[in-house]
């Protein structure tokens, strides 16, 4: 078999991606062959926190939704105020089924008048689709037309202006800027899933190739590094950010009732705006404010060092919640875990107990360890905000 046989999809990246993965270790990500980590998981993380991480995040989903009713429809569909987000300013997102529940969260971009761009973890066609209905808009999904990455870390700034990208250190934290590039638009965005200082770049896929060179290079100096997505998934969890699809089941994807979370159950009430006249999911979402939720989502601060991932929460002996994501994190020096948790438990300060298992040597070991319910994530840098951003 050779590998034009190989239907996995390879982004505009690949090339660099692949000559610097030295472990070979390779994950599924949207049907794109993408590295869980290219050297050392705990390496890449600490290029993310003290020097400049690259992440490719080509296999993102990406449409494009232009058109004069673009902004109309997707303040319907998202339950922020879409009305209020200016031009070259990105908004985080999330948008819900009639019932109220999370069908993904995301970012929208606002590129012009009348031009935005939505990036999903799911597929999203179908719902966009059916949204539209009514709706004088075209949606394109430009997944395969737009190659990006994420640059994080302490020195992201530093060596995207040694690329030659002057002023970038002006740019506040969800705002876009456009440059040059070898005769293309290469758009830059103040945004990342590390939680530190960070930037998104957007491209055309034929410079791709030479987008990464040209950045690596300006990156040597400050130690710029490649980052798969197993040390994305520590940063995320100490910065305390949601996985669609891992910390909630998207309601598309639903199997089981009750087993689908709505933004209020997840910690992203604030999300939600209620003086809207008209969302998806606006009623249900009024009713639960009403009545009150059926779970809490939380931070969980866990004794000792070893992740509880998948673990059972317990309140003395009866099951409350289960952990979704758990990682020891190594700059706050934390054993996290986010966890659903049944009301009226998960309250701030509760101390509560979580179940972990753990297998060394075919040995399996049962821990009951002591855990906190916590007011906020674990890391959250002044740097990540700080305009002009600091250069080191």
């Amino acid at each position: 078999m050779n590998e034009n046989d190989v239907m996995m999809l390879k982004t505009p990246f690949h090339s660099r991606v692949e000559a610097a993965c030295e472990i070979n270790l390779w994950g599924n990500w949207m049907g794109y062959t993408t590295p869980d980590a290219y050297f050392d998981v705990e390496l890449e993380y600490f290029a993310v926190r003290s020097t400049t991480g690259v992440f490719d995040l080509s296999p993102m989903n990406k449409y494009r939704i232009s058109g004069p009713d673009a902004a109309h429809f997707l303040d319907r569909m998202m339950t922020r105020n879409m009305h209020k987000l200016a031009i070259d300013r990105v908004a985080y997102v999330v948008w819900c089924n009639d019932a109220g529940q999370l069908m993904d969260d995301g970012t929208v971009f606002r590129l012009a008048e009348n031009e935005y761009r939505l990036c999903s973890y799911a597929k999203a066609n179908d719902w966009l689709y059916w949204c539209s209905l009514g709706f004088d808009v075209t949606i394109t999904d430009e997944t395969a037309e737009v190659a990006a990455l994420a640059v994080q870390g302490p020195t992201s700034c530093s060596t995207l202006t040694a690329m030659g990208l002057e002023g970038l250190e002006e740019l506040k934290p969800f705002d876009i800027r456009n440059y040059r590039f070898d005769g293309e638009i290469l758009s830059v965005s103040r945004t990342g899933f590390t939680g530190d200082l960070g930037y998104e770049l957007w491209i055309t896929p034929s410079k791709a190739e030479d987008l990464w060179d040209r950045l690596f290079e300006a990156g040597k100096q400050f130690l710029i590094k490649p980052f798969g997505s197993h040390a994305l998934d520590i940063a995320r969890i100490e910065t305390g950010f949601v996985q669609a699809g891992v910390d909630f089941v998207m309601a598309q994807d639903l199997i089981r009732p009750g087993r689908s979370r709505s933004p209020l159950e997840m910690g992203l009430g604030w999300l939600v705006d209620f003086e809207k006249t008209h969302f998806n999911g606006r009623r249900a979402l009024l009713k639960e404010r009403e009545t009150g939720s059926r779970y809490r989502f939380v931070i969980l601060d866990v004794d000792g060092n070893k992740p509880a991932d998948h673990s059972f929460i317990l309140k003395g002996d009866k099951q409350v919640g289960n952990v979704t994501s758990a990682a020891w994190c190594p700059t706050a020096k934390s054993n996290v875990a986010f966890a659903q948790i049944e009301m009226p438990y998960g309250e701030f300060g509760e101390e509560l107990t979580a179940e972990i298992y753990y297998e060394r040597e075919l040995h399996w070991t049962r821990v009951l360890a002591p855990c906190r319910v916590l007011d906020g994530p674990v890391f959250n840098p002044g740097r990540r905000r700080q305009t002009p951003a600091v250069a080191f």
